[in-house]
């Protein structure tokens, strides 16, 4: 099932890993990232999918899509002064995905809003830190933002896609409130399901994940391709012959569509096809270290959670400071043991 995530990362330079550990998870066609922190002169670089990047001049706030290349898509051009960047994606039909991201001391005028939803062509998701408190999405109170926001979805005939499940954890006060939003134009609201992931991957906000639920195969695959190695050419060449009756027979056309329907067709009979690789993010520098210190991490933000108290808190920030040391040096050793690998004998395809 295809399905969208969107994460404020508090910062993306530094955690190419918690990225790739979501996006294995989640296997998006499209992420939106917000307060990725990179400046004008830079971009994200992840296998296997396009980036597309609004920043600022210093590194702070941001926004990001990160859309899988095997799915056709087009960036849309916003005139607005938001943190927002969009783009259309094809999935099961044309969907809109725009990632949003309002700083909670920055002043928005309702215009501006008004303004960036006109140039989203429908169906659309927005999806993005929106900084509102309502009671609309669980929260206790409101505050201007979240009344902005309740004022936009009625203006607009829009469709809030939450759930009362918090997004953010303010780690001063340890509570919990909900500062990530997914709106999403009314036509498409019974086609996703909504879920907040448990795990923060070293950020303060959890990542939200919308499925569409009508699809019904992971679409993050790379296409079929024919297995050469273990093809019959004895009887592809019996079946690809091309007489010259197809070429003399029949116009210009008509003989070059014969002549890829024989080959194909050929190719199809005596070539296997391979199974498809799953497009999943490498950590070549994982080992069994990283693993129990990453499990250790995750049973201490359990017991955080059950029991918020500071000892609680404290003890899981350990596990954070300690998952990290290992982290790096993992990294460490590996590219020094790739790089004392490199010899005069070595291939460019192992490389």
């Amino acid at each position: 099932m295809a399905s969208f995530v969107s994460w404020n990362c508090r910062g993306i330079k530094y955690k190419n890993s918690d990225l790739k550990d979501i996006i294995n998870n989640y296997k998006p066609v499209c992420m939106a990232l917000q307060e990725t922190h990179l400046k004008n002169d830079e971009n994200i670089r992840i296998k296997y999918y396009n980036a597309l990047s609004k920043n600022n001049d210093r590194a702070s706030g941001g926004v990001s899509l990160l859309v899988a290349n095997n799915s056709p898509s087009i960036p849309i051009n916003l005139n607005t002064r938001l943190q927002a960047i969009a783009a259309r994606i094809q999935v099961h039909s044309f969907i809109t995905v725009c990632s949003l991201y309002l700083p909670p001391n920055q002043s928005v005028d309702q215009t501006q809003l008004n303004n960036l939803i006109s140039q989203l062509p429908v169906p659309f998701l927005l999806l993005g830190d929106l900084n509102g408190h309502s009671p609309l999405w669980g929260s206790p109170n409101s505050n201007t933002r979240g009344t902005q926001i309740v004022q936009l979805l009625t203006d607009h005939n829009l469709c809030l896609l939450n759930t009362n499940k918090p997004t953010y954890f303010h780690q001063p006060t340890k509570t919990f409130h909900t500062l990530d939003l997914a709106i999403c134009s009314p036509s498409i609201l019974p086609f996703f399901d909504f879920a907040v992931g448990d795990n923060l991957h070293n950020s303060d906000h959890f990542p939200l994940a919308l499925t569409d639920n009508r699809i019904g195969r992971p679409i993050s695959f790379l296409p079929r391709g024919y297995v050469f190695d273990a093809a019959d050419w004895v009887k592809f060449a019996s079946l690809a012959k091309i007489t010259s009756d197809v070429v003399n027979n029949n116009s210009i056309d008509e003989a070059i569509s014969q002549v890829i329907k024989i080959i194909i067709d050929a190719a199809n009979a005596s070539i296997p096809f391979s199974k498809g690789s799953s497009r999943r993010q490498n950590k070549p520098w994982w080992n069994n270290e990283c693993q129990q210190a990453q499990i250790k991490q995750g049973k201490a933000w359990s017991r955080f959670r059950r029991y918020p108290t500071t000892a609680n808190l404290i003890a899981y920030k350990k596990t954070i400071a300690e998952f990290r040391r290992i982290e790096r040096y993992s990294i460490r050793m590996s590219w020094r043991n790739f790089v004392s690998s490199i010899n005069s004998s070595i291939s460019s395809r192992e490389m």
